[in-house]
């Protein structure tokens, strides 16, 4: 809703579970709904294979579409609110976690909404966040209405919150955890502020990126498939090659499947095969129980070899061909919604701020400090109105900045490239050294504003 600034079908928010139902919601050119078991057989939908879950999760499945520009870009699935404490024990009718490892293979973002009021991770959140084992590159972590909390309070939720997700998620880099308050209300606790917006920045940055790296997940996702599918394969010719031709076949079965963590041990040993590549051992032998052994295809080395040279050599052309097609066409960023609002003008994020403070007004933004500046200039025994690197030197290393980012203001302000600093150009090196104390970044080039008046070029007027 905060994104798209506007309500769609089926929507309905609240502090209760308000929605019990996964909700694809889509770009269309009329508002509607389309329920679960009419989008399993629309070929123009990539929701077929959902079919498998049943009637149960088709019933609580839907797609609600709308004409908003944030949807021409992404399509985005709104998953049913997790239930906590008694009410986790009703069953659902479907297999949850099972429904959202499917979704968290095929989608591009996992973001997991926290509450800073709520924070305890039920037994089916726990569940749910290890349903996305293995796509943990796609997860981010939203600490929502932080806003109604005070600093020193939103210090030990964060702190409580990584404490909790630490237990969960076992990889030892930590979350990405975007804290603000996403809604269009005014924040109850102000303190804040600044951060919320950067952090609401980065966060739509990050959604903005992935239409352009859409196509290169896609082959990622792919390369992880062939490299199952082989890992499979080895598995599968193993237990046929184990299979005894005519009696105790059932016994044969049952040690196979008992034995298979020495089988994956084996086969590592054998094909110089990562542990990480194998499929989870308790599932296999769960489906395994079900299979006929005898049925099983023996390993066919020119299949495998197939599989290989795509992986070493077809792969790489198809990683260029991508890259030529990217630079070649326009960046594709998402539009509209709450993306537009902070795009452009003077609540676009940083302006007014740092290097770009000054943009809009006419008088040279250094001036307003310029004469406690020059008091520090004439100090310095300026010889013919300038003063030398080795003066400058002395006065701007008081500012304790290691040499790199001394030596990049140096080059912004040397305006002449002289060698030497008159009295605009050491007022415009202090005004940048106190930028970057204030703890924002440099400009690349010296913005036009921020240029010593002696120093802009005149304009060339027309004759």
């Amino acid at each position: 809703r905060y994104l798209l600034e506007q309500d769609f079908p089926g929507m309905r928010i609240g502090p209760e579970p308000t929605t019990d139902s996964f909700i694809a919601v889509m770009y269309g050119e009329t508002e509607g709904n389309v329920p679960g078991n009419a989008l399993v057989v629309d070929p123009k939908k990539p929701f077929r294979k959902l079919g498998r879950f049943g009637n149960a999760f088709l019933n609580r499945f839907m797609c609600s579409q709308l004409p908003n520009e944030v949807l021409k870009s992404i399509s985005i699935i709104d998953s049913p609110g997790i239930l906590s404490g008694e009410k986790q024990r009703i069953s659902r009718g479907y297999d949850f976690c099972q429904v959202l490892q499917w979704f968290a293979e095929r989608v591009d973002r996992i973001i997991l909404l926290f509450d800073a009021h709520k924070l305890d991770i039920s037994d089916e959140f726990s569940e749910a966040i290890k349903a996305f084992r293995g796509q943990d590159d796609k997860i981010r972590v939203v600490l929502n209405k932080a806003d109604q909390v005070d600093t020193q309070q939103l210090m030990r939720v964060y702190g409580a919150l990584m404490w909790s997700l630490g237990k969960v998620i076992d990889t030892p880099e930590v979350l990405r955890v975007y804290i603000g308050s996403f809604w269009a209300h005014p924040l109850r606790n102000t303190d804040n502020r600044k951060l919320f917006e950067a952090e609401a920045q980065d966060l739509f940055k990050d959604i903005q990126s992935l239409p352009q790296k859409a196509a290169v997940r896609k082959l990622n996702d792919l390369i992880k498939r062939a490299r199952l599918a082989k890992v499979h394969a080895y598995i599968i010719s193993y237990l046929k090659k184990e299979m005894p031709s005519v009696f105790g076949k059932e016994n044969k079965k049952k040690e196979l499947i008992n034995k298979l963590p020495e089988i994956y041990i084996q086969l590592q040993r054998e094909y110089h095969i990562s542990a990480g590549d194998f499929p989870e051992v308790k599932k296999m032998q769960e489906q395994l129980e079900n299979c006929d052994f005898t049925k099983f295809h023996s390993l066919k080395p020119k299949l495998i070899e197939t599989v290989d040279n795509m992986l070493a050599n077809k792969i790489a052309s198809l990683m260029n061909l991508i890259r030529q097609e990217e630079s070649n066409m326009p960046t594709e960023m998402v539009h509209g919604g709450a993306f537009d609002g902070t795009m452009a003008g003077p609540f676009g994020h940083g302006y007014g701020e740092g290097a770009k403070e000054g943009a809009d007004e006419e008088e040279w933004v250094v001036a307003k400090d310029k004469p406690a500046y020059d008091e520090i200039f004439y100090t310095l025994s300026p010889v013919n109105g300038k003063i030398s690197g080795i003066s400058a030197k002395k006065e701007m290393v008081t500012s304790k900045l290691p040499n790199s980012v001394l030596g990049k203001i140096w080059k912004l302000a040397d305006c002449d490239g002289d060698g030497m600093l008159d009295d605009e150009e050491f007022a415009l090196a202090k005004h940048l050294i106190k930028i970057k104390l204030d703890g924002y970044e440099l400009p690349g080039m010296l913005p036009s504003h921020l240029v010593p008046p002696s120093h802009r070029k005149p304009f060339q007027t027309a004759e």
